[in-house]
């Protein structure tokens, strides 16, 4: 998984933000953050939903039955940095979403923008609902 996402985020930046493949069109980021026992940095590539001046990004790790690591990472320290195109921003997820009605409206929308997240969800099996985590971007 590492090697793998090290190719895209290594095609990512080479290509202003843009990656091909499986990938082609999404709206991407590269996600900072801090791990939750090491305090190393991980940078994660994930596809996004642009909400307004926010980023909802989604835990769905293809459907896998536990959360992703930065999901984890992200709710014991909620400051992070995002690389979107050309730009690095600091952002703050603000909102954790399970079962909220926004959660649901903000993953319909990215299912109508990329169907498969309509499979993760469905590989899940019902152990987890897949989290939707909402960025903001934050003074430095």
């Amino acid at each position: 998984m590492a090697n793998w996402n090290a190719n895209i985020i290594e095609e990512f930046r080479s290509h202003e933000g843009k990656v091909g493949g499986g990938f082609e069109g999404a709206t991407m980021l590269l996600l900072h953050s801090k791990g939750r026992r090491t305090g190393k940095e991980h940078v994660t590539p994930l596809v996004y939903l642009p909400d307004g001046d926010r980023w909802a990004v989604f835990g769905s790790m293809g459907g896998a039955p536990a959360d992703p690591d930065w999901v984890r990472n992200l709710a014991a320290d909620p400051d992070a940095t995002i690389e979107v195109g050309t730009q690095t921003i600091p952002v703050r997820a603000v909102k954790f979403l399970r079962e909220e009605p926004e959660r649901d409206d903000l993953y319909s929308r990215q299912v109508a923008r990329r169907p498969a997240f309509a499979e993760y969800e469905v590989k899940t099996d019902g152990i987890r609902k897949i989290p939707v985590v909402v960025l903001e971007r934050r003074e430095e």
